[in-house]
């Protein structure tokens, strides 16, 4: 029983009503689902989804007789996102920072219902109906990033061309585009524009995404074709974090981005 990246403070709840009830401690309980004390702690507060086979291994270990699975299967909806975008989207939920350069479409915490649709359209292989909506539903999700207190220090550098690619035809975009300006009015997030007319800039070999935690450490997630990964040694990570501010360096600043955006917006 796999699920989503999102917890759930219900199943949480009676998950450590049973674990006290059968005399386990959180440790306990880890050491048959494969958990730290820390990561059982998470999924006890609704911070964290269980994985793998948590669930029915937690079930019976503390005696539930199934009230963990028949909760667990109305209460944590299965996204169907792959296991690495899980693992990215825990992390960007606790980030006390984070840093984003695309150059192909526009970030997924920025996209639009609209927008978020016309890109699931254009995967390969070909996703059917219900699994293009619980991913819209999940990449909608995410801009809760945006809301949640203590603010998270955001910024974007986008390529201009994903400002420009017509995905979903030219009102998806415009309505992506005001979306991205109105996001950039937020105190606590910057976005920068990568102008075409730069000859070469320190993003060309590729995306990337920066993330701070609350307990001052430092990550990065790379994205390909096949599949993401996280980058957390270094030198690899600094130079990652080098780059990015290179990046920010040499892209419009924040108030010229905004008219760019505006103007090709205003073009649609």
């Amino acid at each position: 029983m796999h699920f989503g990246d999102r917890g759930s403070e219900s199943f949480g709840v009676l998950l450590r009503f049973f674990r006290e009830r059968a005399g386990l401690t959180q440790e306990g309980l880890g050491k048959h689902v494969g958990y730290s004390k820390s990561q059982v702690a998470m999924v006890e507060r609704g911070e964290r989804s269980p994985r793998g086979q948590f669930v029915e291994i937690a079930d019976e270990v503390v005696g539930a007789q199934g009230a963990l699975r028949v909760l667990a299967e109305k209460e944590l909806k299965k996204h169907g996102l792959p296991p690495w975008t899980e693992d990215y989207l825990s992390e960007e939920r606790r980030a006390a920072a984070l840093h984003v350069y695309q150059n192909h479409v526009v970030p997924g915490s920025l996209q639009t219902e609209a927008y978020a649709r016309a890109v699931y359209d254009c995967h390969v292989p070909a996703l059917d109906d219900e699994d293009i909506d619980r991913r819209v539903t999940a990449r909608l999700e995410r801009q809760q990033l945006f809301e949640r207190k203590p603010r998270p220090l955001v910024s974007y550098v986008l390529e201009e061309s994903t400002l420009t690619r017509p995905l979903g035809g030219s009102e998806v975009l415009k309505e992506q585009l005001r979306h991205i300006l109105q996001i950039g009015r937020l105190r606590h997030v910057e976005i920068q524009v990568m102008p075409h007319n730069r000859r070469a800039h320190a993003g060309l070999n590729g995306p990337m995404i920066l993330l701070e935690t609350t307990e001052d450490r430092r990550l990065a997630y790379v994205e390909g074709p096949s599949g993401g990964y996280f980058v957390s040694e270094q030198p690899d990570l600094q130079e990652l974090f080098a780059r990015y501010g290179i990046l920010r360096a040499q892209a419009l600043n924040p108030d010229e981005s905004a008219k760019l955006i505006d103007e090709v917006a205003e073009g649609l």
